[in-house]
């Protein structure tokens, strides 16, 4: 039975708990309720902190942020990590270019904006213009940009805006010769980007209706529409192009072909690979109706367009491959039967291709760093783009024709280069290397190989100071994600280069879940198979402590979003393995996640309660708030989300901390930082950033008494 909430004083709520903790924790109320999953009650006794609008859940919320704020300003290594990151952090960084009516478009930050800009040239060797400056959004810079689709003739720019960390956006058209706004404005918008016509004329984007009142950041999202907003009319006046009334989980993303001839809509029904594809005609580059016409809508493998070409629709798919192929689809008999491989399956895991100067550049995972290979029109194999060692390239963007095309490439000690290649003549120009305070030539990045539970093999890549010595005694810092086909490869980040500064270890480990390996490699860390997840990244750390890099008093684990459901879980699972765990934005709560905002979407990966039995005692068997060990010692834990965040509302985190800290776990801090006016993470503000980002490292140093100077 759910009981009625009660007032709640901040004053009463920073009494001291009644259970054996070093900290004085807020006293969480507990309600009375009690759910039925097949037969099985599970009790759900913090369901009052699901609404974040109350009075209570706010109160709650500052009276957890006063007790975590206390301990950290006391902790000797904040101020120092502070500083190292800082210093880390600022360095000119920028984006990959790309070309659009024979002008550039490219991102930069001088170092410690809160949001990067947006340039433009018409050469690279012109000096470049601002084309727009997010920093102007707000005076906080927790407005944020989120997408940005110039015209086909470069003269205007559809960009999307973010408030506080939202998924939700609203997108704008500017004038780049005038700098101004045209009075076209899109709102509720989610998931999605823009697509002009060849025309000029307008745009295609995808859109839920507008939530009720009061459940703007936790209502479920149902029934996205894809529609066609023509320029210099009202948002009331767009064209509905597709839409399904009979299956919610329907969404939409649009593209169009370089010749303008083709709208191209991939049909998704949740956050998994597999997906749906639809084309509409647009005759003479124009949006002239017509209802979308089916490639295929068996949702039975993920089908990427990647060019129209000769009248044939190229296709990146693992429909009969798990690790990728391409394939040729002819338009105007396009029955799967009729399909054609292109490029077939290879050994290595094909994560992206694009269509550039009249070749495919297809990009290939090899023990998680980046290979890629170009092809000809007809498929057969030309050349490798020679990468500058080995570690992890992205971009690759560009048109059929083209003759250019950038690229980034990082490794863990290499911070983000960027590169232009020339695609006839494969001649790789450097454009621009950033310059920063951290010095990759004392430290070292290799690759090593782990063998899980059950015997599968996988990659971790470790990064240290030159002559690691291997007692057990470093600070090691092991990150993970694991899940929905999503690639953890070697990259520089602020995060792991502070580490590194202040005297430790970084570790990322590759682990099933991702899509590494294509696509079965994915699947093997799904739903009923959710715990070989777990068992990998229980195995990193634990040949972590049996090589001697680290040891239980010096292991922390650190994941976000998927990630902090890993380290939840893993953290119930093997507290001992452990010194600190900081679970970020989290998926703690599995029973009831698919209730909230696009939290149904990832039943692909996690399956659902409701499903089955089965999958109700597999969810319930390793969900990180409904296993936490009362008695057992845990390490510390400093859980990290914010308020306005509306992929995993925080609720998952409230309900977790408040479990936790009412638990018998040990006297190591169990601790919930709170950020305010801010979301998942896209679109944060450098300062938040630092901030957070900061915390988490001089907590886990302070954990370890790691002194960091």
């Amino acid at each position: 039975m759910k009981l009625a909430l009660t007032a709640v004083t901040l004053a009463a709520m920073l009494t001291t708990a009644a259970h054996a903790q070093s900290l004085t924790y807020p006293v969480t109320r507990k309600v009375d309720q009690i759910d039925a999953y097949h037969d099985t009650a599970v009790a759900d006794a913090y369901r009052w902190l699901e609404d974040d609008n109350s009075a209570e859940t706010k109160a709650w919320v500052t009276a957890q942020n006063v007790v975590t704020d206390k301990f950290l300003e006391a902790m000797p290594q904040r101020l120092p990590a502070r500083r190292i990151y800082t210093e880390l952090y600022n360095f000119e960084r920028f984006g990959i270019p790309f070309k659009e009516g024979g002008r550039y478009f490219w991102s930069r930050n001088d170092g410690l904006q809160q949001q990067n800009v947006i340039y433009t040239a018409a050469s690279l060797k012109d000096a470049p213009v601002v084309a727009l400056d997010p920093n102007g959004f707000s005076k906080d810079g927790t407005v944020a940009l989120s997408g940005l689709v110039p015209s086909r003739d470069g003269k205007l720019l559809a960009y999307g805006v973010a408030g506080a960390g939202s998924d939700w956006q609203t997108w704008k058209v500017r004038d780049l010769a005038t700098g101004k706004d045209l009075d076209d404005k899109i709102d509720w918008v989610k998931f999605s980007s823009a697509a002009w016509t060849a025309d000029g004329k307008g745009f295609f984007y995808s859109r839920y209706d507008a939530p009720k009142e009061g459940e703007k950041l936790k209502g479920a999202n149902y029934f996205q529409k894809l529609y066609y907003h023509r320029l210099g009319t009202s948002q009331s006046d767009d064209v509905l192009v597709t839409e399904n009334r009979d299956d919610k989980e329907w969404g939409f993303g649009a593209d169009v072909s370089d010749d303008g001839q083709l709208l191209l809509i991939s049909v998704w029904k949740s956050a998994g690979s597999k997906n749906g594809l639809i084309v509409l005609p647009l005759p003479k580059g124009a949006f002239a109706g017509g209802k979308p016409q089916p490639i295929t809508l068996d949702f039975d493998a993920m089908y990427s367009p990647v060019a129209v070409t000769g009248g044939k629709l190229i296709v990146r798919t693992d429909k009969g491959a798990p690790r990728g192929k391409l394939i040729s689809i002819d338009l105007k008999n396009p029955a799967p039967a009729g399909w054609k491989t292109l490029v077939a399956e290879g050994p290595d895991a094909m994560t992206s291709a694009s269509a550039v100067g009249g070749r495919f550049l297809l990009s290939y995972l090899n023990d998680a760093a980046t290979l890629v290979r170009v092809h000809g029109a007809d498929g057969k194999r030309l050349s490798d783009v020679k990468l500058p060692g080995i570690g992890s390239a992205g971009g690759f963007g560009g048109r059929w024709d083209d003759q250019e095309t950038f690229f980034s490439y990082t490794s863990l000690t290499t911070p983000a280069e960027i590169h232009r290649y020339d695609v006839k003549t494969g001649k790789i120009e450097l454009f621009k290397k950033p310059k920063t305070a951290f010095n990759a030539d004392e430290f070292e990045t290799r690759r090593e190989f782990v063998t899980s539970k059950d015997g599968t093999r996988f990659p971790i890549f470790i990064a240290a100071r030159k002559g690691l010595k291997l007692d057990g005694s470093n600070p090691t810092l092991l990150y993970g994600y694991g899940g929905f086909n999503v690639n953890i490869t070697p990259g520089y980040g602020v995060t792991a280069a502070s580490w590194l500064k202040m005297g430790g270890v970084y570790v990322s480990a590759s682990i099933r879940g991702g899509g590494e390996y294509g696509s079965a490699w994915h699947e093997a860390g799904t739903k009923l198979k959710k715990q070989n997840v777990f068992d990998d990244f229980i195995a990193a750390g634990e040949w972590l402590v049996k090589q001697k890099i680290a040891s239980p008093a010096t292991l922390a684990i650190n994941g976000g979003s998927n990630g902090g459901l890993l380290v939840g879980a893993v953290a119930n699972q093997r507290p001992d393995l452990f010194a600190a765990a900081v679970p970020q934005v989290g998926v703690m709560d599995m029973l009831r996640y698919q209730h909230f905002t696009i939290g149904w979407a990832w039943a692909t990966d996690y399956g659902t309660s409701a499903d089955s039995p089965e999958m109700f005692k597999a969810l319930h068997a390793y969900s990180p708030l409904h296993n936490i060990k009362s008695g057992a010692k845990y390490p510390a834990v400093l859980i990290t989300t914010a308020d306005h965040d509306d992929r995993v509302v925080p609720a998952h985190s409230f309900k977790y901390a408040a479990a936790l800290q009412a638990a018998d776990t040990g006297p190591a801090p169990k601790l919930i930082r709170i950020e305010v006016n801010a979301g998942h993470g896209a679109g944060k503000p450098t300062s938040k950033i630092i901030e957070e980002r900061s915390d988490i490292l001089a907590f886990i140093a302070n954990t370890m008494k790691l002194e960091v100077k």
